[in-house]
């Protein structure tokens, strides 16, 4: 069900049709209250946002996010409504975002920084940030 009460900047179908490669889709709680985490520390860009959907890119990357409420037709629907943290599993690498820069901005906005930035046997800096909802990312530069 959406809540949104005006048209979107572009239809479901016309921005479906502009991505490629891998995009990123996270359900999340309160769409509003996740874009400072996404413009603010990871400096994603935000295309469009209403209380339904946000959509956001970086450097050809583009990441979308779709409330609970916008998933209630779907079989495991049920599973959104627990109170648990989500993403456990999955790590969101960004490759380009100052980790050092991240991480302050993480914890000047009150978000949860999970692992301080250092330097890793993989041959990145990065430090791993968690949002609102519980999805990981860790965000970084090579050595």
């Amino acid at each position: 069900m959406k809540k949104r009460k005006t048209e979107p900047w572009l239809s479901a179908a016309e921005y479906g049709r502009t991505l490629s490669g891998l995009s990123v889709n996270l359900i999340v709680r309160d769409v509003v209250r996740s874009i400072p985490f996404y413009t603010k520390v990871l400096e994603l860009r935000l295309l469009y946002s209403d209380e339904d959907f946000a959509a956001f890119e970086r450097e050809g990357m583009r990441l979308q996010l779709h409330a609970d409420h916008t998933y209630a037709r779907m079989p495991w629907a049920a599973r959104l409504r627990e109170d648990s943290r989500r993403g456990l599993g999955a790590e969101i690498r960004i490759l380009g975002v100052d980790p050092d820069a991240a991480e302050k901005r993480a914890r000047d906005g009150g978000f949860t920084v999970l692992v301080a930035v250092r330097d890793w046997p993989h041959g990145w800096r990065d430090c791993v940030l968690e949002d609102p909802d519980g999805y990981t990312f860790a965000v970084g530069v090579p050595l």
